[in-house]
């Protein structure tokens, strides 16, 4: 128990050659059971100020991607990721996608990915209980100066997460609000193809949902002029023909507002 936490201590001070091993053991013993238990995870579990310094790590350009790794075989286990999500160091994750170390920016990104993604009860009952602190942060995340961060939010966790059969609650509540609408409509005028198409599958669902609360109805009729001349000219590339028959759809519906 005690050689734990002497790890912690070593991983910032070891040689580059050590901390790679150091990462390698902390995989394999994660991965190890007895008796069919992952008696590494529940010493975690028991010290879960392990998973709070391996986050903070991030912050450290020298130890961050060794960290995310580690933090990443983490939350392979429902348990740990919970913790994470709850815990106050999730909240640092927000800063450390729009940090300039594009390497580091990325692989927080690969990191918050796995939290939002790899078990979808965790994560729906996570966003049914922190849903306004969740996405008033997220949403400074989508509107962020940083290309990556900008298109990897609004591409991996929105366009995909969000879809997801068990984010369907979320999903509903996340339509019905203009505040969402108007950040799609924002992304849609983005100078980035990515950005716009990825945009585009979230902005489809408000426009396609029989159920529109008034303000959103509103929202899309004062846009409207705007919004047809964003769709028509939505860049699309050879072999999308869904995209463009989605895009036909979704002008159609507006025109009938």
């Amino acid at each position: 128990g005690q050689s734990e936490h002497y790890s912690g201590t070593e991983l910032t001070s070891s040689e580059l050659q050590v901390r790679k091993d150091l990462v390698i053991c902390w995989c394999i013993l994660l991965g190890q059971k007895v008796d069919e238990n992952y008696c590494c995870v529940k010493y975690i579990e028991d010290h879960v100020e392990l998973l709070d310094f391996l986050v903070v790590c991030y912050k450290k350009s020298d130890l961050a991607l060794n960290c995310g790794i580690m933090v990443r075989e983490c939350i392979k286990h429902p348990t740990l990721a919970k913790y994470i999500l709850e815990s106050n160091s999730f909240e640092l994750f927000f800063e450390y996608v729009e940090l300039p170390n594009f390497d580091i920016a990325s692989d927080a990104l690969n990191t918050f990915k796995d939290l939002l993604t790899k078990h979808e009860t965790v994560v729906s009952v996570y966003l049914s209980s922190h849903y306004e602190q969740f996405f008033e942060r997220y949403t400074r995340i989508l509107t962020s100066t940083n290309y990556v961060t900008r298109r990897q939010s609004v591409k991996q966790f929105l366009s995909e997460f969000l879809l997801e059969p068990s984010n369907s609650k979320i999903m509903k509540r996340y339509i019905q609000e203009v505040r969402f609408l108007n950040i799609m409509i924002g992304l849609l005028k983005d100078s980035s193809k990515n950005i716009k198409i990825c945009a585009f599958h979230v902005f489809k669902v408000f426009v396609a949902n029989p159920n529109k609360p008034p303000g959103i109805i509103e929202a899309l009729r004062d846009n409207r002029k705007e919004l047809l001349k964003l769709l028509h000219n939505l860049p699309a590339s050879k072999g999308e023909d869904e995209l463009d028959e989605e895009r036909d759809l979704i002008i159609h519906r507006i025109e009938k507002l």
